[in-house]
């Protein structure tokens, strides 16, 4: 058992050290060398875990999906309406970028994907699924339209906070990143939201601040 537990712990710093290895330098730039370094074992240890570079990168992507995952789930546990479960979600990926190596290099890799040709459709599917299941819950509690494509509404968030996040990152290191995911939501819930509903608006954005606790 002690010996299972050390083989979890030194796979996990692996995967940890890999993170900050793939975020600086790219799967391009990363060796396995320097992530032996990082984690502080012997390239044998390493090996015995994975054996090549395209092991690790779908290992962290792996772990960065369980992370949204976890967060996600956190979320949904609050108990809260559809729609503020969506856009609480957002935030919460949000805060795991800004907090978790894991969850960054995650991202950078699923954008270099092709250099290690791994499908990473899945858990763009798998969020845009969720996603949808909120809006259509959404349409039952009145806050959102009853003639909107929930599908297509789904979609349109997971490709928009993916897009927001990668610019955000481009321009300020995500430091503007809860400033544009406020933007993003003021600007699309006027139309997606039932008439009557309207007036909720500022205080669904708002639970886009920084220092907002769910």
């Amino acid at each position: 058992m002690a010996q299972q537990e050390r083989a979890r712990s030194t796979r996990s710093a692996i995967i940890r050290a890999a993170a900050r290895v793939f975020e600086e330098q790219g799967y391009g730039g990363a060796s396995l060398a320097a992530v032996a370094t990082g984690a502080g074992v012997t390239k044998g240890a390493l090996y015995f875990h994975f054996t090549a570079k395209e092991d690790l990168a779908v290992a962290v992507i792996e772990e960065q999906h369980a992370i949204a995952s976890a967060a996600g789930a956190r979320v949904q546990a609050l108990g809260r309406p559809a729609l503020e479960t969506m856009i609480l979600t957002c935030r919460g990926f949000a805060v795991q970028l800004m907090e978790h190596p894991v969850m960054r290099a995650g991202i950078r890799l699923t954008f270099e994907a092709s250099a290690f040709g791994h499908d990473v459709r899945q858990p763009y599917l798998d969020w845009a699924m969720r996603f949808g299941e909120l809006a259509r819950e959404g349409q039952q509690d009145g806050d959102l339209r009853a003639d909107l494509d929930t599908e297509a509404f789904a979609l349109l968030i997971v490709g928009a906070y993916t897009g927001v996040q990668m610019v955000s990152n481009i321009l300020t290191g995500r430091q503007d990143v809860f400033d544009r995911l406020r933007d993003l939501w003021q600007l699309l819930l006027p139309g997606v939201m039932a008439a009557d509903r309207h007036h909720d608006i500022p205080r669904l954005v708002a639970l886009l601040r920084e220092e907002q606790t769910p």
